[in-house]
């Protein structure tokens, strides 16, 4: 990234929610309101956000337990800045952060499965979800309908 400083938050002390949300709209990962992505973001015990000359262009969050389970979830890159390692390296501080957790799972849109693949995850056989729109995550193809 030609010469620009990357700035790593990891508390929400200053985060412009409003700015989050627009990141998760221009990254076609949601309408995400900024009263819930503070109250999700509030409530996950590890968080990172990425800045490029004070402008939010990453983010990801892990909702964890403390010991069992770490669950990442919402990583967002800013289309300009993606295929320049900025998802690998926020998904890999998410890692770190879960060290010594039985078990760190996220779940992947489709098409993403080896982004994620090669960072160490593994497809899981009996992963289940229920989704407050389940009609949009089996269009999302997030779900499949067992016949």
């Amino acid at each position: 990234m030609e010469n620009k400083a990357i700035r790593w938050v990891y508390d929400c002390e200053s985060i412009d929610y409003n700015e989050l949300s627009n990141l998760y709209k221009i990254t076609l990962l949601g309408d995400k309101k900024a009263e819930d992505l503070k109250v999700v973001f509030s409530n996950s015990l590890y968080k990172c956000f990425v800045y490029v000359e004070e402008k939010l262009i990453g983010v990801g969050r892990a909702l964890a337990d403390g010991v069992d389970c770490s669950y990442i979830c919402d990583v967002a890159i800013h289309p300009r800045y993606q295929g320049q390692g900025i998802g690998k390296s926020i998904v890999g501080k998410l890692v770190e952060f879960s060290n010594g957790y039985n078990k760190i799972i996220l779940y992947s849109y489709p098409g993403k499965e080896d982004f994620y693949r090669k960072l160490g995850f593994a497809k899981m056989n009996t992963a289940m979800a229920i989704f407050k729109n389940q009609e949009q995550a089996f269009e999302w193809q997030l779900l499949q309908k067992v016949i």
